[in-house]
C-alpha cells in the first residue's frame, strides 16, 4: 500500500517520504479499514516535529483521525461489517501506524458506522476535533441558560464547539482574530463574535453578558488566554481546557481561589470509555439529522504530505486539513 511516513522528528519536508509499504491484515477484534481520506491536525504537526513527544517507533505513519470502508475483519468481528463506510478515531495514539496511507488496522469500536450522506473528507475531520469539542461542551456543564464563550470558534474544536453548546440551548460568546473567521463562528451558530485583535475581550464580555460575565470557558489555549480569566468569569464558573500553547502556563491563582473557579483539563486521547461512547453518540446523532457543519477547509494528495502539515503549522486553513488517498 502506498502511505507517507517518517523515521526521525523533525520538518516535515527533512523528514517525509511516501512510498509502498506492507499492507497490514486485521487481528483478533480488529478491522482494516480502505481509507479515502485522513485528517491533519495540530497534534499531529507536533508528534512529528517532536515537540509532544518523541518518535517511539522505527516508523511512523502519522494521524489519528480518517474515513473510508472496511474491507477486513478480524476474529471475533461480526462479518457483516464489511462494506461499512466509517470515520476512525485515535488511529495513531500509542500505535506507530495511522491514517495517512491506503489501509489501517485498528480495533473494531475504533471504526464509526458513518451515514451516507456525509462525504469522507468531513468524516475524517471528527476524531480530534468534534470529539474534543464535544466532551468539552459536556464537561462545561452547558444547557440551556448557560453563556458561554469558546475561544478560538474559527478552528477545527471552536467550530464544532459552538455547534454542539447551541444544540444543548446556551448562548455562545467566541474569540476570533478576522471578519472572515468570524463569518465562519457565525455560521456555525455563534450568537456573539470578539474580534481579539481589535477589541478589548473583558470588555466586549460585559457589554454582551450585561456585566453577568460567562458561566464556562472552553479553552484552546491557556497560556495564552489565562490572563483574561478575571475579566470573563464570574464565580464559581468553569474553565475546561482542551490545550496550551506551552508546557509551562501562568495563570491568576489568587483569583481563581477566591472566586472558586474550576478549571478542568481534558484529552480527548485518554477519554473513559462511557465519554467516548457519549461523544460517538451525540456527533452521529447531529450527522444523522444533518445539523453538524463539517468545515473542510484544505484538501491536497497524498503526494503533498509536506504541504498539508506545513498548512496546518501556518495557520493558512479556516478550517481542517485533509489528505485524500
Amino acid at each position: 500500500m502506498r502511505a507517507a511516513f517518517y523515521e526521525r522528528n523533525g520538518a516535515a519536508r527533512d523528514v517525509f517520504s511516501v512510498a509502498d509499504v506492507d499492507t497490514p491484515v486485521p487481528g483478533p477484534g480488529e478491522v482494516r479499514v480502505r481509507l479515502t481520506a485522513s485528517g491533519v491536525n495540530p497534534s499531529d504537526v507536533k508528534a512529528r516535529e517532536g515537540r509532544t513527544r518523541k518518535i517511539g517507533y522505527p516508523r511512523v505513519i502519522p494521524h489519528s483521525d480518517g474515513a473510508g470502508e472496511v474491507d477486513q475483519v478480524g476474529d471475533g468481528v461480526p462479518a457483516t461489517r464489511k462494506g461499512e463506510r466509517v470515520w476512525v478515531w485515535n488511529a495513531q495514539w500509542k500505535r506507530p501506524f495511522g491514517t495517512c496511507a491506503e489501509y489501517v488496522v485498528l480495533p473494531a469500536p475504533y471504526a464509526v458506522p458513518m451515514p451516507s450522506h456525509v462525504s469522507d473528507e468531513a468524516g475524517a475531520c471528527l476524531g480530534i476535533p468534534a470529539m474534543t469539542a464535544y466532551n468539552a461542551v459536556e464537561v462545561a456543564g452547558t444547557a440551556k441558560g448557560t453563556t458561554v464563550l469558546v475561544t478560538g470558534g474559527a478552528g477545527g474544536v471552536g467550530h464544532y464547539a459552538i455547534q454542539f453548546a447551541k444544540a444543548r440551548g446556551a448562548t455562545v460568546l467566541t474569540t476570533v482574530s478576522s471578519e472572515a473567521k468570524a463569518a465562519l463562528a457565525k455560521k456555525a451558530g455563534a450568537d456573539h463574535t470578539i474580534d481579539y485583535k481589535r477589541e478589548n475581550v473583558g470588555e466586549r464580555v460585559a457589554a454582551l453578558t450585561g456585566k453577568a460575565m460567562v458561566d464556562a470557558v472552553i479553552e484552546m489555549d491557556l497560556a495564552a488566554n489565562a490572563k483574561l480569566f478575571p475579566v470573563i468569569l464570574h464565580p464559581r464558573s468553569h474553565v475546561v481546557i482542551y490545550g496550551t500553547g506551552s508546557a509551562e502556563a501562568p495563570i491568576p491563582a489568587q483569583h481563581l481561589l477566591v472566586n472558586g473557579i474550576r478549571l478542568q483539563f481534558i484529552y480527548v486521547y485518554e477519554l473513559t470509555a462511557a465519554e467516548r461512547s457519549s461523544a460517538v453518540t451525540g456527533i452521529n446523532r447531529m450527522l444523522e439529522n444533518k445539523t453538524l457543519i463539517n468545515n473542510v477547509a484544505l484538501t491536497l494528495p497524498l503526494k503533498d504530505i509536506v504541504a498539508a502539515h506545513e498548512a496546518v503549522e501556518q495557520g493558512k486553513a479556516m478550517g481542517n486539513v485533509v489528505v485524500t488517498l
